[in-house]
């Protein structure tokens, strides 16, 4: 059968090409403060680790490779003060909001104030919303949605693209995968959409429209349901109809996160919305898109497209946070972020350019038990692929079937092109989100337990927190943890082995004593870094025996 969608071809640039020249996680790391009881004081978390990065490290890079975009804030003496809705992003935004309660609600404001008292926090998190904050805006609009909805991704993520939460929430909007792919999200070996800002904000608003309709048009209940789930919202609602108690989000039986989700986008809404009260300046930006998507015929290499448009590694990182390798996916979504400055070069490049297959397709047969949705999983593609390619009409498949599944061969990197595959992989391997987390403090935990549970070093976990060693740590306060890949090691050979769980036995003790990577431990095992072990369990230990080259 021969391919006949453009996903079967991948852009290989043509090096020689004439250029002209002159041509950017429920709750991942911020954690919410209640009021205590006895001071009715606010308990704040620290701030994110990506908001207090050092200045050598990848998510600086980010940052930086974000600015570069344009300035913070206009330049008013050059083109006047913007302060109207029609040529201010921000007061365009906020005029649209709908449904923020600023009086009589104490935990709302307590958010306000803490906002408020933290300008710089709320700058940096800004420069991140910057690129995309246009296209929110823009898709709000036109599904006419609450402009308070453009401040979520803030309580979610602080506009992060490579948040990555406990409860394997990834991105700016923080998707876990089953709800991501049930709302048309792409996720595989080479792309995550959930980190796909543009992806991810029309899977998201479309997601809360749903549960808004659901709920009755209550925005507090959509909001309850997309932290805390639909069914556990409905479910309590209907508890409180059968014991005839009220069903406002107030009253519900709901998780204290989920409780102290709301008044925290409440409270940013009031910040917004009162900037002179609490001191605070948003930044005056045109209303005009800072990037700009561009089609492309099939999976291309990121670094050869960089190279000849002359972008920053990081830049290219920054503005299509779901690249997970340096080969877009070969079932799409076939685009890129690109400055909107570049567009029109982009598309230049890319309609210049040489073409070659290089999507390969084998042949496997259906067998019982099989179902295309389980296919397209398994084997990092889509259902609207397979159905494409194999011209299906429905999702219905017959034992002995033969399918075709697309998969790329190797691709050998271009050696004049070697920095720039470095630097992508180093960013990659830093940035991809299942490679970091955040750690829950418990009671009696202090920073050399907790770096010893997770093999990681004393000064690492300071400064990625940007804590010093004699600083206290407050049960439920979150921690930003990084565990770093494994290193590759040639000639490998993988080996099981069997362990039985002893007394006093922890994740960390077992992969110190047999040489295994922490990571491998937890994935062989499929544990989660706040697994518990118990004595007599069984854990599979896989070990890698090679030799380095």
């Amino acid at each position: 059968m021969t391919p006949s969608y453009p996903a079967r071809h991948i852009l290989k640039i043509a090096l020689t090409m004439c250029l002209a020249s002159g041509l950017l996680s429920g709750c991942a790391t911020l954690n919410l403060p209640g009021l205590s009881a006895k001071n009715a004081q606010p308990i704040y978390p620290p701030a994110p680790y990506y908001l207090r990065a050092h200045l050598d490290d990848p998510f600086s890079r980010i940052e930086s490779a974000t600015r570069s975009l344009g300035p913070y804030r206009s330049d008013s003496s050059a083109s006047g003060a913007l302060t109207t809705a029609e040529t201010d992003l921000w007061s365009r935004v906020i005029s649209r909001f709908e449904f923020a309660q600023c009086d009589d609600f104490p935990e709302a404001n307590a958010w306000s104030d803490w906002f408020g008292e933290r300008p710089e926090y709320i700058d940096r998190v800004m420069q991140r919303a910057r690129p995309w904050l246009f296209d929110i805006a823009s898709e709000l609009e036109r599904r006419d949605m609450p402009g308070e909805l453009a401040l979520l991704p803030i309580v979610e993520s602080a506009y992060d693209p490579f948040a990555y939460s406990h409860g394997r929430a990834a991105g700016a909007w923080q998707f876990v995968a089953p709800t991501a792919r049930s709302h048309g999200i792409e996720i595989n070996d080479y792309y995550d959409g959930r980190r796909d800002v543009y992806v991810a904000t029309r899977a998201a608003l479309s997601y809360l429209n749903q549960l808004n309709r659901r709920f009755n048009g209550d925005w507090n209940l959509t909001l309850a349901a997309y932290n805390g789930g639909q069914g556990r919202v409905g479910r309590a609602i209907a508890r409180n109809q059968r014991e005839r108690k009220p069903t406002d989000w107030t009253a519900l039986s709901l998780p204290r996160e989920t409780k102290a989700y709301i008044p925290k986008l409440h409270g940013l809404a009031c910040l917004f919305q009162d900037q002179e009260r609490y001191a605070v300046q948003l930044p005056n930006w045109p209303a005009r898109p800072l990037v700009a998507k561009v089609d492309l015929p099939g999976p291309i290499d990121v670094v050869v497209f960089s190279a000849l448009m002359d972008l920053d590694i990081a830049q290219i990182v920054a503005l299509n946070p779901g690249l997970n390798q340096h080969i877009t996916s070969p079932t799409g979504p076939h685009h890129l972020i690109v400055p909107a400055q570049l567009a029109d070069q982009a598309r230049s490049v890319l309609d210049q350019a040489d073409h070659r297959r290089l999507i390969e397709y084998r042949v496997i047969q259906v067998q019982a038990g099989d179902t295309l949705s389980e296919l397209a999983q398994a084997h990092g593609t889509t259902v609207d692929a397979l159905q494409t390619h194999n011209q299906l009409t429905s999702h219905q498949i017959r034992i002995g079937q033969r399918l075709e599944i697309p998969s790329l061969p190797t691709i050998e990197p271009f050696d004049e092109y070697a920095d720039r595959y470095q630097e992508l992989a180093v960013l990659q391997a830093r940035l991809v989100p299942a490679k970091r987390f955040e750690h829950e403090v418990k009671a009696g935990e202090n920073l050399w337990v907790i770096a010893r549970r997770y093999g990681v070093g004393l000064g690492d976990l300071m400064a990625w927190n940007r804590l010093q060693q004699n600083d206290l740590l407050r049960p439920g306060q979150r921690l930003t943890v990084v565990i770093e890949p494994p290193r590759q090691a040639s000639n490998v050979q993988a080996s099981a082995t069997r362990y039985t769980v002893q007394s006093g036995d922890s994740l960390w003790s077992i992969a110190k004593r047999y040489q295994i990577p922490l990571v491998d431990l937890m994935k062989s095992n499929k544990l989660e870094p706040t697994s518990i072990l118990r004595p007599g369990q069984t854990l599979t230990l896989t070990r890698s025996m090679g030799r380095s080259e």
